[in-house]
């Protein structure tokens, strides 16, 4: 049993010494697009504003994918639904 921890604490020492020779990918956390730029307003009369937060299906992206804060996606669902319901932007496409 002694032996089998002794192997494990081995294999990850000897790891250790590598670390410095692999290269690791860090990704970096995306800035809400909205936040970051105070003179971007959200309209639901623009469309062509709303249309890089719609996917070509017609559903809204997600927050993991625009990158927007919670306030934000809130605010860009509001608007999304909004020009829908004016006809400004389908609801789905086919």
């Amino acid at each position: 049993m002694a032996d089998k921890k002794n192997k494990k604490n081995n294999n990850r020492n000897r790891n250790k010494d590598y670390d410095d020779d692999y290269k690791v990918k860090r990704i970096r956390k995306k800035v809400c697009p909205l936040c970051a730029d105070r003179n971007i307003v959200l309209d639901y009369k623009n469309p062509e504003q709303l249309k890089k937060f719609v996917n070509e299906k017609g559903k809204i992206h997600p927050r993991r994918v625009t990158g927007a804060c919670a306030k934000h996606q809130r605010d860009i669902t509001i608007a999304v639904n909004r020009c829908r319901h004016i006809a400004m932007l389908p609801y789905s496409q086919d």
